[in-house]
């Protein structure tokens, strides 16, 4: 086990003020010395640019991991070797984050263009199934699979609609899922519906999302990594880019869900994490309707941060696929980009987000929040991850509860 200390409590820093970390090592619970560790310092998700070894004197080291002139985070990568095998551990402070400001610009024509698109899909006639889901289902909660037209004709999503059992009027939660393709499974937040909330678990690609695993994973190795991937499909054009279909498709879902009849008529919150949180932001800033967002560190944010010579957002598309940096692409990822939706928000947002997350960075996370102009709240958790811990949950639930309107 590593334990990794700053020496700035909140793990925040002063531009050119110095930070270190202390670092100690435990193996089966005993605190280890003169074990040599090695490390790498640098810019988060940038070359390192200071190398070294650190020897561990009375189960301790202290690293100096520089300091920076601009805001933004550092990231110290540890690596030691004990009994033949090898153990990595990382750690990331910031440097004046809440002066981040995204690269990615914001086009003359981003409002008209979604106006014009969201109109063009609303002459998709909706077209809904649905069916109910003992298995997710209890005393409580009645669930249901729910398949609906988007779109475009023939155009299919399928959700999990979650409604509490007793007779009520209840606000609904939209919840779009993170990136890839994979089965979903209801009960992670069925605590949702057992406190009075109807939920929507929403997938974006038109897959019904009983089907096993492994017939997943072969739809997913299909089209869903590298330059294959659904993320950079139709990435040439800014009307044929597969996100288009995505964020139309949110709207949709909401199109549906204000029709039900336990909705209680006001209060309808977009919440999701990664992939869910950036299109919990998108639909947001797309419908009206939408009374409050809940988004854990979104991805596709500031996407061209990787221009500015810092961590862009998630899918990563500078640094790990191909042929993605041309200015015609550049110019079609910012009418996608998370923070150029942010900027439209008026109503009340909840972000959390980890320092240690590779996946969607910090940088971008604080990006979004200094974007936003609407009443905003964030809780800010250092040591994670590309993760959010149950209690992180049922938090965000405690917030969206804070923030219904009155009938």
């Amino acid at each position: 086990m590593w334990v990794t200390t700053p020496s700035s409590t909140n793990w925040l820093y002063k531009l050119n003020e110095e930070a270190k970390i202390t670092v100690s090592l435990y193996e089966y619970g005993i605190l280890q010395d003169n074990a040599k560790i090695s490390y790498s310092i640098g810019p988060e998700l940038m070359p390192s640019d200071k190398t070294g070894t650190a020897t561990l004197r009375n189960g301790k080291a202290v690293i100096s991991l520089g300091t920076m002139s601009k805001p933004g985070f550092k990231d110290c990568q540890l690596k030691v070797e004990l009994n033949g095998e090898e153990y990595q551990h990382h750690i990331k402070v910031g440097f004046e984050p809440e002066k981040l400001t995204p690269y990615t610009q914001f086009p003359e024509d981003f409002v008209s263009f979604w106006q014009k698109a969201k109109e063009e899909a609303s002459e998709c006639p909706m077209q809904v199934s649905r069916v109910f889901v003992p298995e997710y289902s209890n005393d409580k909660v009645d669930c249901y699979l729910v398949k609906l037209q988007a779109y475009q004709k023939g155009s299919f999503v399928y959700g999990y609609l979650t409604i509490p059992k007793k007779q009520g009027k209840y606000p609904v939660v939209f919840s779009p899922p993170g990136a890839g393709i994979k089965p979903m499974n209801p009960l992670k937040d069925i605590f949702y519906a057992e406190n009075g909330v109807i939920r929507f678990d929403m997938e974006i690609h038109g897959i019904r999302p009983n089907l096993d695993a492994e017939t997943y994973q072969e739809v997913s190795r299909a089209f869903g990594s590298g330059n294959n991937s659904y993320l950079v499909n139709g990435l040439d054009n800014r009307d044929s880019y597969y996100m288009k279909k995505v964020y139309l498709t949110c709207v949709r879902a909401l199109d549906y869900l204000t029709t039900l009849p336990e909705w209680d008529g006001v209060n309808l919150i977009a919440q999701g994490g990664s992939q869910g949180g950036a299109l919990a932001l998108v639909t947001t800033a797309l419908d009206t309707r939408v009374t409050a967002c809940a988004a854990s560190h979104p991805a596709l944010s500031d996407m061209a941060g990787y221009k500015a010579n810092r961590a862009g957002g998630y899918p990563h598309l500078f640094t790990k696929f191909e042929g993605m940096d041309t200015p015609e692409k550049l110019k079609i990822l910012q009418y996608y980009d998370v923070v150029n939706f942010a900027r439209l928000i008026k109503v009340p947002v909840f972000m959390t987000w980890g320092f240690n997350d590779d996946v969607c960075p910090p940088t971008t996370s604080y990006i979004v929040f200094n974007t936003l102009k609407s009443e905003k709240e964030a809780l800010i958790t250092p040591v994670n991850e590309h993760w959010i811990s149950l209690t992180t949950r049922h938090q965000i639930l405690d917030w969206i509860m804070e923030n219904l309107r009155q009938n």
